[in-house]
């Protein structure tokens, strides 16, 4: 009886370390599976050559979003564009046009993130010449018709290149607001 007991004790440390060692490796295999599932960013879906159009109450075309390709990633709920462009329509002037590398969409679609090269077309119209913006990034509104940046911006149309940081452009108002480090050239018409 004694031998037996004595046998058991031996065997307790032994039993106690293999409990302990099974328990902490359940530990460590749920925090990997749980940090691997934080780490991992996969699209929930993705569109090639995506198109998406807006019209106003009348049903006239307001903007037409499109891009390379459009991936959306649920656990952060961002919206990835490839190549994005916008056209924003006016009944006082031609489409004007914005388009970058890369761009994101808030999760709820209200703002558009232009990033990478991105540059703003408004063609010549009237007696305006083409207008052109170009930056690294641009914050776009649709529905307000209002665009900004705080990054460097060059302007440039047929008689003036204008170099600052930030700008609030509001297509609805027709105005453009530079924020700091205004450079501007301008050249005289020849007579």
């Amino acid at each position: 009886m004694m031998e037996r007991l004595r046998s058991w004790l031996l065997l307790a440390p032994l039993i106690l370390l293999t409990a302990a060692t099974y328990w902490l490796n359940l530990q460590v295999q749920s925090t990997d599976t749980r940090s691997n599932k934080t780490l991992r960013h996969d699209p929930d879906y993705t569109i090639d050559n995506f198109v998406a159009t807006t019209l106003d109450e009348n049903g006239i075309i307001r903007h037409v979003m499109s891009a390379k390709k459009l991936l959306h990633y649920p656990e952060d709920d961002t919206t990835h564009l490839d190549i994005p462009h916008l056209q924003i329509m006016s009944t006082e002037h031609p489409p004007m046009r914005i388009a970058a590398l890369n761009g994101e969409l808030s999760s709820k679609g209200e703002e558009i993130f232009f990033r990478n090269e991105v540059s703003i077309i408004r063609p010549a119209y009237g007696d305006k010449s083409e207008l052109t913006f170009i930056t690294n990034y641009l914050r776009v509104v649709p529905q307000l018709d209002i665009a900004d940046s705080d990054q460097a911006v060059k302007m440039v149309d047929a008689r003036t290149t204008l170099n600052a940081v930030g700008m609030k452009l509001d297509n609805k108002a027709n105005t453009i607001k530079f924020l700091s480090r205004v450079k501007t050239e301008y050249v005289p018409p020849k007579k």
